[in-house]
């Protein structure tokens, strides 16, 4: 559960500020631990930028309309207290949880496709 808790600060755009969505940050950061530089920093034998690169194009083709933005995405200023309340409270948030469902499951199949990790 700490591992959930530490990925808390990428929700609203990393930090509340609209930026990179984090469903996607935290699918960059899967593919980095299990793709990135071995030991040493050296890296090994692997397409880990392509797969990074597909990750982000997917991510805009199909889940999130063109966009990697997450203002653009849920439509939301996170530095209006009453958009954030409407958020929480309304069906954004429920948009929110399904696009990362979709940005998990995706990230799982360019994993499992490239034969990345345990």
């Amino acid at each position: 559960m700490e591992l959930i808790k530490a990925m808390d600060a990428f929700g609203g755009g990393l930090g509340a500020h609209g930026e990179t969505c984090g469903a996607l940050v935290g699918a960059l950061a899967v593919i980095g631990l299990l793709d990135g530089r071995g030991v040493g920093g050296v890296y090994p034998e692997t397409n880990m930028w392509l797969h990074a690169r597909e990750m982000v194009q997917r991510f805009r083709a199909e889940i999130a309309a063109g966009h990697i933005l997450c203002r653009d995405i849920v439509a939301v200023d996170w530095t209006d207290a009453s958009q954030v309340k409407a958020f929480r409270q309304g069906p954004k948030r429920e948009s929110c949880k399904k696009l990362t469902g979709h940005t998990a499951r995706l990230v799982g199949e360019i994993i499992e496709k490239a034969g990345t990790g345990a």
